[in-house]
């Protein structure tokens, strides 16, 4: 990890309530080490991340159950929980946050005092996260039933008229284009759920910060996202049985993702105590 001064912020528009955060660069090998600081948050306090990761797990195979014959349905909650993921595991990232602290030792009484004080900023992000998922599932159905030559109705038609159709880009143009939508959300998210649990911040401010993050560290951050994603779809791909750990390990990670990019707040208000 390089160890540079702070990066100039993108400008401010309009007002708010209190100075920004400034962010640093991090080498390219800085996000394997988050996953080695996630991994031993997980072991040093597996109950809550467990927890969590189970509840993902069964949410995963209700969807299955439920939706296997409507690719849509399942299309539409995967998508949404690879979304708003960051904001279900806020309680994980106060663990990890309390065992960087060292001041207590850290349990599930973090994650509902997290939950119990009804932060309306989180609130209003997971809300905005939320959209940003309905917005990809609809411009997808939209592409997939213009251009697909037989309708699409179950994962089995989409795998057969859509995946291995070898005559048609059509699959290849549907990653790309969620490339693109995930590209900004991603951008927008990568430090801000953290920020806003251990900091007075607003939600723009938050948002801004997470996008001089990037602009500080475009190569790290890219590959960040790609073990993001690729370690989501490993938990999905392993009959959903992998996300129990995944989806701890990747919280408890992103909280040191978090640590690493945005400077402490010595001279920014004090960080909120929940």
């Amino acid at each position: 990890m390089t160890a540079p001064g702070p990066i100039p912020r993108l400008d401010d528009n309009g007002p708010l309530r209190t100075r920004r955060p400034d962010v640093r660069s991090v080498g390219l090998r800085q996000p394997l080490r988050w996953l080695s600081r996630g991994w031993l948050d997980l072991l040093r306090c597996p109950l809550p991340g467990l927890a969590h990761g189970l509840l993902a797990a069964l949410f995963g195979l209700a969807v299955v159950y439920l939706a296997h014959d409507s690719f849509w349905v399942m299309a539409g909650a995967f998508s949404g929980f690879l979304i708003v993921a960051p904001i279900v595991a806020t309680g994980l990232y106060a663990i990890s946050r309390a065992l960087e602290r060292g001041n207590h030792r850290p349990g599930m009484g973090d994650v509902v005092r997290v939950w119990r004080t009804r932060d309306p900023r989180l609130v209003y992000f997971g809300v905005l996260l939320g959209l940003a998922g309905t917005g990809w599932v609809l411009t997808s159905a939209s592409m997939i039933t213009s251009f697909s030559s037989t309708p699409i109705a179950r994962p089995l038609d989409f795998l057969r008229y859509v995946v291995a159709l070898d005559d048609s880009w059509l699959f290849e143009a549907w990653l790309m284009l969620g490339g693109v939508l995930a590209a900004p959300v991603f951008a927008s998210s990568v430090v801000a759920i953290p920020l806003l649990l251990d900091r007075k911040a607003t939600v723009l401010q938050a948002v801004l910060t997470s996008w001089d993050a990037v602009l500080a560290s475009p190569g790290p951050l890219a590959l960040w996202a790609a073990l993001l994603m690729g370690l989501s779809l490993l938990g999905m791909a392993s009959l959903l049985l992998g996300l129990v750990v995944v989806v701890p390990w990747l919280a408890h990670a992103s909280w040191h993702a978090y640590r690493d990019l945005v400077q402490p707040a010595e001279d920014d208000e004090a960080a909120e105590t929940i």
